[in-house]
């Protein structure tokens, strides 16, 4: 098979999927019969996100693979197209998810003592609904407290491939962060 044509199996697979794909995913689906490597792979998705370069979609990869999106540029004109508001999330949910991102690993009881006040229930269960946290293991110590982390989805939802693309926040900034919050 041509490399154009190539190119196009791997672009309709990624429309018609409607999910991110990785390399893997790709090569041990559409592209199997073709036995590509992944360095025959990823030039080609390399050129594929050039082909959308100034379009109204672009191709991102995030740490669940590889999917096309509309450009966040156009979203505010976009937005009339869905009927419903985008959940709006509490600050408490968003401190919360900040500190798991930053300090992971984090029991319940440290994301508490770092904001000095109890963490929700509600909170918790609606970042494990989100499946942007998860519970990564359990504490050594009495108790045995359940230890959070973040997932690829929390990952993907931010258009992240890994963590090392958070930005930069030093411990005075998260401290600063928590402070002004907790006054407002």
């Amino acid at each position: 098979m041509a490399n154009k044509e190539v190119k196009q199996l791997i672009e309709a697979a990624l429309f018609a999927f409607n999910k991110p794909m990785t390399v893997k995913m790709l090569r041990d689906s559409v592209l199997s019969p073709l036995k590509l490597s992944k360095n025959d792979i990823n030039p080609i998705l390399i050129e594929l996100k050039e082909d959308y370069e100034g379009r109204g979609i672009e191709l991102i990869e995030t740490a669940k693979g590889f999917s096309f999106v509309t450009r966040a540029a156009l979203s505010d004109q976009l937005s009339v197209l869905w009927q419903e508001k985008s959940p709006r999330y509490s600050r408490a949910l968003l401190e919360t998810l900040a500190l798991i991102a930053y300090k992971q690993p984090i029991t319940r009881g440290e994301i508490e003592h770092l904001r000095g006040v109890a963490v929700s229930s509600n909170i918790m269960k609606t970042l494990m609904e989100r499946d942007w946290v998860k519970i990564v293991g359990q504490k050594d110590v009495p108790g045995k407290p359940s230890i959070y982390g973040t997932t690829k989805d929390f990952l993907h939802y931010f258009g992240l491939t890994s963590l090392a693309q958070l930005p930069e926040l030093t411990e005075s900034q998260l401290e600063t962060a928590l402070s002004e919050l907790e006054q407002q």
